[in-house]
C-alpha cells in the first residue's frame, strides 16, 4: 500500500485493503484474546482471594464468554481454503407449488439478509425476479465481506418448510422447497477460459427496483454458456456494459463451482459414496407445525427457536456444517 502508484489501478488498490482488513480482523481478534485471558487470570486470583460466589460467578461467566470467542476464532482460522475469504454470490430458486414456494424463497433471502447485516457484511441485489402473488421467483445476492463465501458454503443445497399455509384458506398444513445456491466471486486475475464462441448473450429490461432508467433501455443481460447449459442474470447496474462485465464474473464463479462438484463426484464415486441429488435430498428442515423445529440433516444440529432462525440466527448450523468438513 506504500507504494508509489498504488491508487493508479483503484480495482487492484480496493482488493488489497480487503486483504489487509482481513488480516487485521485476525490480528486484533487474536489479540483480544489474550487481553480476556490476561484478565481472567487476575479475577482468577481474586476470587482465590475474596472467596465470592458472586465474583466466581462472574469468572464463570467470563470464562464461558472466552471459550466461545476461541471458539469462533478457530473456526475463521481454519477457513482456508481457496476461495473461502472471497465475497459470496448466493442464488435461491424456489421449487414447484408455486407462490407456497416463493414465499418461501423470501423468507430466505430475509434469513440472509438479516444474517449478513449481523456479521456487518454488505449485500448487494444482482438480480431479483418477484413472484406472480407474493414472494420471489428466483433472487441474485451479492454478499460482500472477509470469508462470506467460506460461511455460506454450508448453505448449499434444498432447504424445506413445513408449516400451516397463509395462502390455504382451508388452513392445511404444506411443505416447500427452495434450493440455495452459493458460488465465490471470482476474481479477474482468476484463470478460467471461457471462449467467445461458447457465449450467448441476450438483453431485456429490467423489472428490479432501480430508479427511472428501469424498463427504458435494454440494460439487463441474460448469459448462457453454451457447452454446460450454465445461465446467469444481471440487472443491477444501470448499463448494459456494467451488467455484462458483472455476469461475466457471476459465469466464472458458476463454471469453477460446477468444475468443483465434478471433482467431489469423482471422490465419491472412487469412495462408493451414494448420494442422491435433488427436491428430495433436503439438506436442512424448518418445521412451524404441529411442532417448530429446525434440523440440518446433514450434521443432525438441531435448534427448538425456528423463528430464531429465520431472524437470521445461521451460526450454530454453519459452525457444526465447516468442523465436521474440516475433520
Amino acid at each position: 500500500m506504500a507504494s508509489p502508484g498504488f491508487w493508479d489501478d483503484q480495482d487492484t488498490a480496493q482488493k488489497v485493503i480487503g486483504e489487509v482488513n482481513g488480516l487485521k480482523e485476525y490480528v486484533v481478534n487474536f489479540e483480544n484474546l489474550v487481553d480476556q485471558l490476561d484478565n481472567l487470570h487476575v479475577s482468577y486470583e481474586l476470587v482465590k482471594e475474596e472467596n465470592d460466589q458472586e465474583l466466581f460467578a462472574e469468572l464463570e461467566a467470563d470464562v464461558k464468554s472466552l471459550k466461545k470467542d476461541i471458539e469462533n476464532f478457530e473456526l475463521q482460522m481454519l477457513l482456508n481454503e481457496p476461495y473461502d475469504a472471497n465475497n459470496a454470490i448466493l442464488e435461491l430458486h424456489p421449487g414447484a407449488g408455486g407462490t407456497e414456494s416463493q414465499d418461501w424463497a423470501s423468507m430466505l433471502l430475509r434469513m440472509y439478509q438479516r444474517w449478513a447485516d449481523s456479521k456487518d457484511f454488505t449485500v448487494e441485489t444482482l438480480d431479483y425476479q418477484p413472484g406472480d402473488d407474493a414472494g420471489v421467483k428466483s433472487v441474485t445476492l451479492l454478499i460482500k465481506g472477509h470469508n462470506a463465501y467460506g460461511n455460506l458454503k454450508a448453505e448449499k443445497g434444498v432447504h424445506r418448510l413445513v408449516r400451516i399455509s397463509p395462502f390455504d384458506s382451508s388452513g392445511r398444513r404444506h411443505t416447500s422447497f427452495t434450493s440455495c445456491d452459493v458460488m465465490p466471486e471470482m476474481n479477474d486475475d482468476v484463470d478460467i477460459e471461457i471462449k467467445s464462441e461458447d457465449i450467448k448473450i441476450d438483453t431485456y429490461r429490467s423489472s428490479g427496483a432501480g430508479g427511472q432508467h428501469v424498463n427504458t433501455t435494454d440494460s439487463a443481460v441474460r448469459m448462457t454458456h453454451l457447452p454446460t447449459k450454465v445461465v446467469v442474470t444481471c440487472q443491477s447496474e444501470r448499463s448494459q456494459i456494467q451488467n455484462r462485465e458483472r455476469a461475466m464474473k457471476m459465469m466464472k464463479s458458476k463454471l469453477y463451482q460446477l468444475e468443483l462438484e465434478r471433482q467431489r463426484e469423482e471422490v465419491a464415486a472412487l469412495r462408493g459414496e451414494q448420494k442422491e441429488i435433488g427436491w428430495g435430498s433436503q439438506i436442512r428442515s424448518y418445521v412451524f407445525h404441529p411442532y417448530t423445529m429446525v434440523k440440518d440433516h446433514r450434521t443432525n444440529v438441531e435448534a427448538g427457536n425456528a423463528q430464531g432462525v429465520i431472524d437470521g440466527d445461521l451460526d450454530p448450523f454453519i459452525d457444526a456444517y465447516l468442523r465436521a468438513h474440516m475433520n
